[in-house]
């Protein structure tokens, strides 16, 4: 049988919201382990809590990621296949969230949004082979001896140090599988600010680990060219022929945000007039400050703790 550590990273006496889901889990309690690991730097505390594991498979969430009970069982089955190294699913917006929150959600879900991302965080179709594309770090299970014999996360990154390393996995010669039914769910930012932080990081992140593995991908740069082509009509504002892709990207803005608003009976979703183009230009600005700032030094935390808060076959303790 497949055994599994659960590895979530969290700040320093930050609350575990996935413990209750975890208790959850449809597998037996003698397939996985549970590993906390407490840091200011996640990809460094992943790497560390990834040395002190025991299980087959490495299971990483992060601290807010609800599971659905099937997931692991979801897991073990995909990796019958000894030629997947990887798998996961979408993490999904919960109902309970707030209508900003839903609104994030909504737009990051859509094509016009995140393109070829967005099934980061929808669940459809059925499971596929896929690329880091489809894959997204809260809800992500890989070998172990794949992950121990490519060294990891490159602890330059934060975000997307796991699409480098997925990267890695695919061109050693592995499969990464997308399983929309393994799905979690996890709110969104609370917050314009938050949100907004959260697009200039993932632009931020691109550009570094384009940097890094020396691969560009012209669609993860179009945010970019976006931003530059709004700043440069700026200064030519007469030329109308330079105006028409901004009345085409005007219209399809228009014309998803409308089909959102049809979608869910709420008229806020006209906000996404708005969100659209911010999240657009915020993750452009991240990528070329990413570009500008150069390949990133590691982010190091000499005071990680792991803590190892369930043994195979132990129950997870009640709060």
């Amino acid at each position: 049988m497949t055994t599994f550590s659960i590895i979530i990273p969290v700040k320093r006496g930050g609350h575990i919201a996935a413990l209750d889901s975890i208790r959850r889990l449809s597998v037996d309690t003698s397939l996985y382990e549970l590993l906390i690991a407490e840091g200011s730097a996640p990809s460094q505390q992943r790497n560390l809590a990834a040395q002190a594991a025991r299980g087959d498979v490495l299971y990483f969430l992060d601290d807010d990621s609800l599971l659905n009970s099937e997931n692991l069982r979801i897991c073990g089955e995909v990796l019958r296949d000894l030629k997947v190294a990887a798998v996961g699913g979408p993490s999904i917006t919960p109902v309970s969230d707030s209508w900003l929150q839903q609104l994030f959600g909504h737009a990051l879900a859509s094509s016009l949004g995140t393109g070829s991302v967005r099934n980061r965080y929808r669940a459809t179709g059925s499971i596929r082979e896929t690329t880091d594309k489809e894959l997204i770090l809260c809800n992500l299970a890989i070998r172990r001896s794949v992950f121990v014999d490519l060294g990891g996360f490159d602890e330059r990154l934060y975000p997307n140090e796991e699409n480098e390393l997925l990267d890695r996995i695919r061109s050693s010669g592995f499969k990464l599988i997308h399983s929309p039914a393994m799905s979690i769910s996890r709110s969104q930012r609370s917050t314009l600010k938050a949100f907004i932080r959260q697009m200039f990081a993932y632009g931020r992140g691109r550009a570094q680990q384009s940097l890094i593995s020396g691969s560009f991908s012209f669609v993860s740069f179009v945010p970019l060219l976006f931003t530059l082509y709004l700043i440069f009509s700026v200064f030519f504002p007469a030329n109308t022929l330079l105006l028409v892709p901004l009345l085409v990207y005007s219209v399809l803005v228009a014309s998803f945000a409308i089909a959102g608003t049809y979608e869910t009976g709420r008229l806020y979703m006209l906000a996404l007039l708005l969100i659209y183009p911010l999240m657009h230009c915020v993750n452009g600005a991240g990528l070329l400050c990413g570009l500008l700032g150069g390949k990133p030094s590691p982010v190091r935390d000499d005071d990680i703790v792991i803590t190892r808060i369930k043994e195979f076959g132990q129950k997870l303790p009640e709060p």
